[in-house]
């Protein structure tokens, strides 16, 4: 088994790579000054708002957030676990990946043992409808739903025989069986044994971002219950972060614009049938904010599609509820409700797939439904019912990020209520006086008032600095927040000066203060590049300062209370005299 890769290799590996040539390679990057641009990758945007430094060896999108190194990006981009984007970019070098001595973590080879069984039991499934005795029934319930041999195969449809031990005996070998249970493909019974959880069904692979079949949901033939039945929660499936037909809806489309949520998988295969390809659907879970991220870094605009009786607007209105916290600029949420009766299945059979498309594009807008569905509830007519939509659609804009959308949708409530637009964001978001402070001021503000963060910045921006500062730095028992993070990155950049910054960022990975550091690192920097050095030199004495008046207190203090010993006395004479100079020259 493999172990840990070596610190010193990535650090070695990533001054090798270049973040430019590899991302070109996938992108068509500009050249804009001393940067290239493109637009974003994990984000829809018609204006260019990713860039990528060749000095530093980062990425930073302004658009979306995403930022990183070489490391990351292969990470995101090509779907790579950690180890895999080492070792993908270790090829492309010619470099051979180390290992540490020791074994990898056990439980990342449980994980690996999970996917290799789930393949299996998948070819397994697939293989039963084309052999097994039974499945001319599973076949011909496709075929009456319009489906193809072709859509089939795309989506890796296959069936669960009838009987108790089909799959039970194709996983022959108690440890098969052992993964097959802790998957949950297995059932163990009371009295001992294993039963199969999956019988007499169609099924359907779920596949994760990768492509990796994580868990399986199945559809009876008839009418016996429940209809749809999934995966339980396993060490690899998570219903309420993945979606059905994600992976399948990348491949399909180059480039997607928006993506449809579904009620079920049969929606989703049906829908690509005809042609629309943008289909996605839950795993038996309301839309979960986890699944919101994940569909907003693939696209910009999201279209919840539910029926149009009593349940599909209870499901809408949990999805809208579930969306508004991660509805930042330029992400957009739709619904599309059916007639009573109809799903997407039977509806884009009955009007084709143009029509069912051009539906998508004339959805409902989340502003209006959720205003609709507020004044339903009130008499809209009188003050009190005004007062009353204000109370009720409160906690619901309070969800909202800080963003223009939020502003919109606060003069839209205004209009309704009738309300002033000021008094309305007092009631809604509370005094906004220092929110609302302007920030093209901050980083000069930060890099003055705050040393500790204008030297974290300096060093993430030219961690060469740090190869002439070495210790003791003396302000290392200062008590201030960030002072162990800054002794970290001088002690960091001191022993490997050659470090970029996208190199230095990914010693913290993992690590909670990995998105502070990614985040300051992408703030303008008020100095010009040949200050810098002063700059951070001058931020490191006024720690010292800080440090040394801060002792000073302690020292007075503790002397008004007890006696001092020798060593303080001598102590704080000389940090007096430091304070003092001219004073000391004079006695």
């Amino acid at each position: 088994m493999a172990g840990r890769i070596p610190q010193s290799f990535i650090d070695e590996l990533l001054n090798r790579v270049d973040i430019v040539d590899l991302i070109d390679a996938r992108l068509q990057l500009k050249k804009t000054g001393r940067e290239y641009q493109a637009c974003c990758p994990f984000h829809n945007e018609k204006t260019p708002s990713f860039t990528v430094s060749p000095g530093k060896q980062f990425y930073h999108c302004f658009g979306c957030g995403a930022h990183g190194s070489a490391v990351g990006f292969l990470m995101e981009y090509d779907n790579l676990a950690f180890p895999e984007a080492i070792e993908e970019l270790a090829r492309s070098v010619g470099m051979e990946v180390p290992r540490e001595a020791g074994s990898q973590p056990q439980v990342d080879q449980q994980r690996s043992d999970h996917y290799a069984l789930l393949e299996r039991v998948d070819r397994f499934y697939r293989s039963q409808l084309r052999e097994h005795a039974e499945s001319g029934k599973a076949v011909e319930y496709l075929k009456n739903r319009g489906l193809s041999g072709e859509i089939a195969q795309t989506f890796g449809l296959g069936y669960a025989p009838p009987g108790w031990d089909s799959l039970l005996k194709h996983l022959h070998d108690p440890g098969s069986q052992s993964l097959a249970v802790e998957l949950g493909l297995l059932v163990e019974r009371e009295g001992g044994g294993c039963y199969d959880r999956f019988r007499d069904r169609v099924m359907f692979p779920i596949r994760d971002r990768r492509g990796r079949c994580i868990g399986f949901g199945g559809r009876v033939l008839g009418d016996e219950k429940p209809k749809y039945m999934n995966s339980p929660e396993s060490p690899v499936f998570h219903k309420g972060q993945e979606l059905y037909g994600l992976f399948e809806a990348r491949k399909a489309n180059q480039k997607l614009e928006r993506l449809l949520v579904v009620e079920g998988y049969m929606d989703v295969v049906a829908l690509a049938q005809f042609g629309l390809t943008n289909a996605v659907a839950t795993l038996g879970t309301a839309t979960t904010p986890e699944h919101l991220e994940r569909l907003y870094r693939t696209v910009n605009e999201v279209v919840f599609c539910f029926d149009g009786d009593a349940a599909g607007s209870r499901a809408a209105w949990r999805a809208l509820e579930n969306a508004l916290p991660v509805l930042r600029d330029g992400r957009e949420a739709r619904f599309l409700f059916l007639p009573d009766g109809e799903d997407p299945d039977t509806m884009v059979r009955r009007i084709g797939a143009d029509a069912f498309r051009q539906k998508t594009v004339e959805s409902v807008p989340l502003s209006r439904f959720l205003y609709e569905s507020l004044s339903q509830q009130v008499d809209i007519s009188s003050v009190d019912g005004r007062a009353r939509l204000v109370e009720l659609a409160r906690p619901l804009l309070k969800k909202l990020p800080d963003s223009v959308f939020r502003d919109l949708m606060l003069e839209q409530l205004s209009e309704l209520s009738g309300l002033k637009l000021a008094q309305l964001q007092r009631r809604i978001l509370g005094d906004t006086t220092e929110a609302d402070a302007p920030m093209v001021s901050q980083p000069r503000r930060d890099l003055s008032r705050s040393p500790v963060r204008s030297a974290i910045r300096l060093l993430l921006e030219q961690p060469a600095l740090g190869a002439g500062i070495d210790p003791p730095y003396r302000f290392d028992d200062l008590d201030l927040p960030g002072v162990a993070l800054l002794i970290e990155l001088l002690e960091l950049t001191s022993s490997s000066p050659h470090l970029t910054t996208g190199g230095l960022l990914e010693h913290w990975r993992g690590r909670p203060e990995a998105s502070h550091l990614a985040r300051l690192a992408t703030t303008p920097l008020m100095v010009p590049a040949d200050g810098c050095e002063q700059e951070l030199i001058g931020a490191l004495q006024r720690l010292i300062e800080q440090r040394d008046s801060q002792r000073t207190e302690q020292l007075l203090l503790k002397g008004r209370d007890s006696t001092l010993s020798d060593a303080e006395k001598t102590e704080i004479k000389q940090l007096l005299a430091n304070r003092c100079p001219t004073q000391e020259a004079s006695e």
